[in-house]
């Protein structure tokens, strides 16, 4: 099995072959993302691997960029501007702000300019009737203004056609007579459910993503298949749940946030082996650092995400935090004078200064390579040596008092301070006490980072599991193929509701039937959205038992209901009724996932000693009259540990594509599937 992983600074590529874990990392490549996952692959041999897994970012940066191809937007007439409306919210920050605009709007930078949103005389009443028909002379003579202004795709939200589909059917037959064979999304396939503008974005996405992904998955299955590989392509979605390429690219708006998601899912299933089941996730890359939570094994899922503010996607994802804090965010001075470190990130290109390749800016990877933490001749496997005088140049040009000293001591506090401060409100948004949590470490510089924020976090300890630098990429490995469908139905939920309900399930069931290979192992799980009789807002994933649907059954749903509100909000009203908006199928295929091997312990005449000494300089007393006044931390390789193993920090361990710094008082234990666990003293 082989999984890649393509992130903003590298692609992480591992091959699971013989019980062994293989691994390779390359500098992601803007011009050509392809490049660097076939160059990884490569380097790791596809030949004879029957499953190749992948997660990217490619086009959630298209998003980002506004790389977008052009494609027309039609709506209900009356209803165009809805893009630009969003939901009429802002953040937190802008309250109070006259000049913020969502980014997405056509004050900004609109996904679909107005003059290709186009309005579509028809109206679906919200019980499915018709109120008037569709208008297909109206139709088609709009469907012309697109084709002279060369769209080569089309999204179509008609109001209510979650409940009523035939407008939009037929106007995108309209749209092959017009306009020939662009892709085009239809609302009522892509996401049927209620709640219009929401409706409307996926559907936008699902377009955009159409064509981003045609030339890109196209070339990626060559480019495979030119190197060996013969088995199955699959993509991972947005909760880093596998889909056959074939069948994401019927609906690849679920794929456009995947990335992030496969770090959740690995720490999930690496928890379940060492018997921790409660966890704060922290990926610290390059560019950022991804914060999710686990509880009793399970990520936490929501059923939409937003790539900007305001700019949602209707698909289930697993509930990820990004902050701008990595190994390349920028050090840099503040209006006040003050020492700060990101948001702002150097990327691979030109990367920290002491890559030396035209960076001029200190980064953190600077400021850990100066404090010595970091070994210029062993980073990144020895393929990338850092120079430290470029470092110092970097830190030594920046427009500030401070001392040398007080710069990249400062530096590195912010940097752990940003990280901390980020995995903490990620833990108290989700009602958790970090107390009884277990911070896993991950990301090519999540351990190098990560241990010195245990105090801030207040975590219970700090795990480094196997591989850090391409856990996301193993996560992959540890994903199930999961199928899912949904349908919007506003039921009040009495026994009289019963056989509509059980319609609906055996349709979605059957339709995910059809999808998956007659012989799979499959597993449907059931779940509603719902809320109390004349709530705006859903209680999301209220199991739904298996079986026929009866009234006993809606009973059982309306109990769960009350419990999973109670488990929620704290608050229960049994008395109230219960209203079921969103019904939803999964179907979870049995998968082959990752094992990792138990590590040997160490022998009666085996011991364990460093492979040397190194000074941690500007970690000690500024004061001092040397620059280089430190601590001493002695250095161990990774593969030399053995289960059982105990250290006290302060202690740097190495391996190929990671580094971890314990600090001082700290301690590190060595676990059986070779994990670094670190302690307080």
């Amino acid at each position: 099995m082989i999984a890649v992983d393509v992130g903003g600074t590298f692609t992480d590529v591992v091959a699971l072959r013989d019980g062994a874990i293989h691994t390779a990392k390359v500098s992601t490549d803007y011009t050509d993302v392809t490049k660097p996952v076939l160059e990884g692959a490569a380097a790791l041999g596809v030949e004879g691997s029957h499953v190749f897994n992948h997660a990217s970012t490619h086009g959630l940066n298209a998003v980002i960029t506004r790389r977008l191809p052009k494609i027309g937007f039609l709506a209900t007439e009356g209803h165009r501007d809805i893009l630009d409306m969003g939901r009429v919210w802002r953040p937190a920050e802008a309250m109070l702000d006259p000049h913020w605009r969502r980014s997405f709007g056509d004050a900004a930078r609109p996904l679909v300019p107005r003059y290709l949103r186009r309005g579509i005389r028809e109206r679906i009443t919200a019980d499915g009737g018709v109120l008037f028909g569709l208008d297909e002379t109206q139709a088609r003579a709009e469907l012309e203004v697109l084709r002279g202004c060369g769209v080569t795709g089309v999204a179509i939200c008609l109001i209510n056609a979650y409940v009523n589909r035939t407008h939009e059917e037929r106007l995108r037959e309209l749209v092959r007579e017009v306009l020939g064979d662009v892709p085009c999304s239809i609302s009522s396939e892509v996401s049927p459910l209620a709640k219009e503008y929401t409706r409307a974005s996926t559907t936008v996405v699902d377009a955009l993503m159409k064509l981003i992904y045609a030339d890109y998955t196209a070339t990626l299955e060559k480019g495979l298949a030119d190197i060996g590989f013969t088995g199955q392509l699959n993509f991972a979605d947005c909760a880093a749940t596998l889909v056959p390429s074939n069948r994401a690219m019927e609906q690849p708006f679920r794929i456009v946030f995947s990335g992030p998601a496969a770090g959740t899912v690995a720490s999930a299933h690496f928890g379940s082996l060492i018997g921790e089941p409660d966890l704060l996730c922290a990926d610290v890359g390059g560019t950022s650092c991804d914060i999710s939570v686990v509880t009793g094994g399970e990520p936490y899922v929501d059923t939409t995400f937003e790539l900007e503010h305001d700019l949602v996607v209707n698909a289930l994802a697993n509930e990820v935090t990004a902050i701008g804090a990595g190994g390349g965010s920028l050090v840099t001075i503040g209006q006040s004078g003050e020492i700060r470190v990101g948001p702002g990130s150097a990327g691979s290109t030109p990367g920290p200064a002491c890559y030396g390749r035209g960076g001029t800016r200190p980064t953190t990877t600077d400021t850990c390579l100066m404090i010595g933490i970091i070994d210029p001749e062993t980073f990144a496997g020895g393929k990338l040596n850092l120079d430290v005088e470029q470092a110092r140049a970097a830190f030594k040009n920046l427009r500030t008092e401070f001392t040398l000293a007080q710069r990249v001591r400062y530096a590195y506090e912010m940097a752990v301070h940003n990280i901390a401060e980020g995995v903490f409100n990620v833990a108290i948004k989700n009602g958790v006490d970090p107390r009884d949590y277990t911070l896993i470490a991950y990301g090519a510089a999540g351990p190098m980072l990560l241990p010195a924020t245990m105090d801030a976090v207040h975590c219970k300890q700090v795990v480094v599991p196997p591989n850090p630098g391409l856990f996301s990429a193993l996560g992959l490995l540890s994903a199930d193929q999961v199928f899912t469908a949904n349908r919007s139905a506003y039921t009040v939920l009495t026994p009289e509701a019963a056989p509509g309900i059980d319609a609906l399930f055996t349709e979605m069931e059957t339709r995910l039937r059809e999808r998956v290979d007659s012989d799979a192992t499959v597993t449907f799980e059931r779940s509603y959205d719902g809320h109390l009789v004349g709530q705006s807002w859903e209680t999301p994933f209220v199991p739904v038992p298996a079986g026929a649907v009866d009234a006993d059954a809606v009973a059982a749903m309306i109990a769960s209901f009350h419990d999973t509100y109670q488990e929620r909000s704290g608050n229960r009203f049994d008395t109230l009724p219960v209203e079921g908006v969103t019904f939803r199928v999964r179907a979870v295929l049995d998968t082959e996932k990752v094992e990792y091997p138990e590590l040997p312990r160490r022998g009666p005449d085996e011991q364990l000693a460093p492979t040397r000494t190194v000074r941690l300089r500007y970690l000690g007393d500024l004061d001092a009259i040397d620059d280089d006044a430190g601590q001493e931390a002695a250095v161990y390789d990774r593969a030399a540990l053995r289960a059982g193993d105990e250290i006290e920090g302060p202690v740097i361990v190495n391996e190929r594509l990671s580094t971890t710094h314990v600090g001082a008082g700290q301690r590190l234990v060595v676990g059986r599937h070779g994990e670094l666990v670190i302690r307080r003293k």
